[in-house]
C-alpha cells in the first residue's frame, strides 16, 4: 500500500464539460441575449422566455419556418413584453416580406 504525503498540496481545476454523441467536448451553458434589450439573460432568470413566432405563406398557412426571439424577465415584469414582440416581428416581417 502506498504512503500519502500530507505535505505536498495538490490543485484541482477542473472545467464541467459534457460530451455530445460524437465525444466532442461541449459547453454545459450558452447564455442568450434578449432579443428586445440586448441584455443577458441569465441562469438564474427564470421569467425569460424563448418564443418562436412561425412564418406564413400568401394563403395564411404555416410555411416551415420560424423565428426565435428571447425575452427578458426584466422586459416581462415591466409589462412591455408584448410591445416589444410587436416591434421585433414588424422589423422581421418586412425584412422576409410577409403581410
Amino acid at each position: 500500500m502506498q504512503e500519502l504525503s500530507t505535505s505536498k498540496v495538490y490543485s484541482c481545476k477542473a472545467v464541467a464539460k459534457m460530451q455530445n454523441d460524437e465525444g466532442q467536448n461541449m459547453d454545459l451553458y450558452i447564455p442568450r441575449k434578449c432579443s428586445a434589450t440586448n441584455r443577458l439573460i441569465t441562469s438564474k432568470d427564470h421569467a425569460s422566455v424563448q418564443l418562436n413566432v412561425g412564418h406564413l405563406d400568401e394563403f395564411g398557412r404555416y410555411a416551415g419556418q420560424f423565428t426565435t426571439y428571447a425575452l427578458c424577465g426584466f422586459i416581462r415584469a415591466q409589462g412591455d413584453a408584448d410591445s416589444a414582440l410587436d416591434r421585433l416581428w414588424q422589423k422581421k416581417k418586412a425584412e422576409v416580406g410577409q403581410q
